[in-house]
């Protein structure tokens, strides 16, 4: 005779109600989170392309993998001319607007040559009187806008474009935005935060005006930002994100105080946002999204520089670093702009002293399928519209990877460090700052005289 039927197991949501089973039930049955469906569903989409690509013939896969440069400049060109309904609201961004779309054109090499006085013309009126960019003309100065601003005229590299930067203004306006505990605020009453530190210190440096008074105490602010997992975050005892990571690394290394922070597991916690996706993530547990592909890709390559300094603080268990109550900026001559100014100047001619940190082939294979647009323009994931946002930083992290592999900082990639058709590789970026190299020669040249 067969034995009766086992009656079915309640349903998650009675288990979860209590009963005899409830907590065997929840142990076998865990409920995900909405960030765990999400993961799933973008990692399907992402399978999806990439069984594409596996399955194609190698032809195919040479066309699928190419950068398509007339369709991004195309879109890019088309954004400096009109903005469309949709950025109506986006009036207080406009020098960012400038400064993504003429940074990834200069990415392409195709900045057009019509637009460079009406650009200059227009940041022209949104320079403060007394200092400093605004979101528009007659808006407030910022700090975010005020580097977007000087790093769309030094991407435009003329003559009349650096020469309109009112460098004494600026310096002024960046010592009222300094906050007594050494960090900057964003604006007059505004935010203070590893970023505002980034774009005051990042300008004055690419500027030439970044001296002892401007640089005191940042340092110390950005070391007590490290979290315990090896990233940089907003602020003290925040969480440590992909975009205040770069941030804050950039800046240690422009005041020469990179050795306060700890590398080694600021190294650690970036390379382990790179996931299945092959992208980045900005932020543990959180979506890949494109725009990492700058922030975390170029953390990385900066701490390709720095292996030297890394070393040193494993062999001494980081008694080398400074203590936090240690100012490194004194009084003394070599506070002067001029010897700040060679911190990003040598960096750059520094070589690699190891190879990447990160899978930067597979990072190329995520941007250039998951990232790009048929249309032209480029976007966080699939499923994401195109932005001028994700343009940028796409194209920037793209740049990134295919120099990453380089040991000498003059040599060209070697094909297979380029995915795709060799005529993907970009224009090399400055990545301290973020601008294409050639124009902060050409600026360097142009302050420090």
């Amino acid at each position: 005779m067969d034995s009766p039927s086992q009656p079915s197991p309640p349903p998650p949501a009675a288990a979860a109600e209590g009963g005899p089973a409830a907590d065997g039930q929840a142990a076998e049955l865990p409920r995900l989170t909405v960030t765990q469906v999400e993961q799933m569903k973008v990692e399907a989409k992402v399978g999806e392309i990439y069984r594409v690509l596996f399955g194609n013939a190698p032809n195919a896969n040479s066309l699928m993998l190419e950068l398509w440069r007339e369709q991004h400049v195309e879109y890019l060109t088309r954004g400096l001319k009109h903005l469309g309904p949709s950025f109506h609201v986006l009036d207080a961004n406009r020098p960012w607007l400038c400064y993504w779309i003429i940074h990834a054109l200069a990415l392409l090499d195709e900045i057009p040559d019509d637009v460079e006085d009406d650009i200059v013309d227009f940041l022209s009126r949104c320079q403060d009187k007394d200092g400093g960019y605004g979101g528009g003309p007659g808006q407030l100065p910022h700090l975010a806008t005020t580097y977007a601003a000087v790093n769309t005229l030094v991407t435009i590299g003329s003559e009349r474009a650096l020469s309109s930067v009112n460098r004494d203004n600026l310096y002024k306006f960046m010592l009222r935005m300094k906050d007594t505990s050494g960090a900057f605020r964003m604006h007059d009453g505004g935010e203070i935060d590893v970023r505002a530190s980034y774009t005051a210190i990042s300008v004055a440096s690419l500027v030439n005006i970044l001296d002892g008074e401007l640089a005191k105490g940042v340092g110390n602010y950005i070391t007590r930002c490290q979290t315990y997992e090896g990233g940089i975050a907003g602020e003290p005892y925040a969480e440590a994100h992909g975009g205040y990571t770069f941030c804050g690394l950039a800046t240690m290394i422009l005041l020469n105080e990179v050795d306060k922070l700890d590398l080694a597991s600021l190294i650690g916690w970036v390379a382990f946002r790179q996931g299945v996706e092959c992208g980045f993530q900005g932020r543990t547990n959180k979506l890949v999204d494109g725009c990492y592909s700058f922030w975390q890709g170029a953390a990385l390559a900066l701490t390709q520089k720095l292996m030297t300094v890394v070393d040193e603080q494993l062999k001494s268990s980081y008694s080398s670093k400074r203590p936090p109550g240690d100012d490194a900026c004194g009084t003394s001559s070599s506070t002067e702009a001029a010897y700040y100014a060679k911190f990003g100047f040598d960096f750059i001619e520094k070589s690699n002293q190891i190879g990447p940190l990160f899978h930067n082939i597979a990072l190329q294979q995520y941007i250039l399928l998951c990232a790009q647009v048929l249309d032209g323009g480029l976007r966080d994931k699939p499923g994401k519209n195109r932005d001028h946002y994700h343009s940028c930083y796409c194209l920037s992290g793209l740049s990134v990877s295919q120099y990453s592999a380089m040991v000498d900082s003059d040599a060209c990639p070697l094909p297979q460090h380029v995915l795709g058709p060799y005529s993907n590789l970009l224009e090399p970026i400055h990545p301290l700052y973020n601008v294409v190299l050639d124009k902060y020669h050409t600026a360097y040249e142009f302050f420090s005289s």
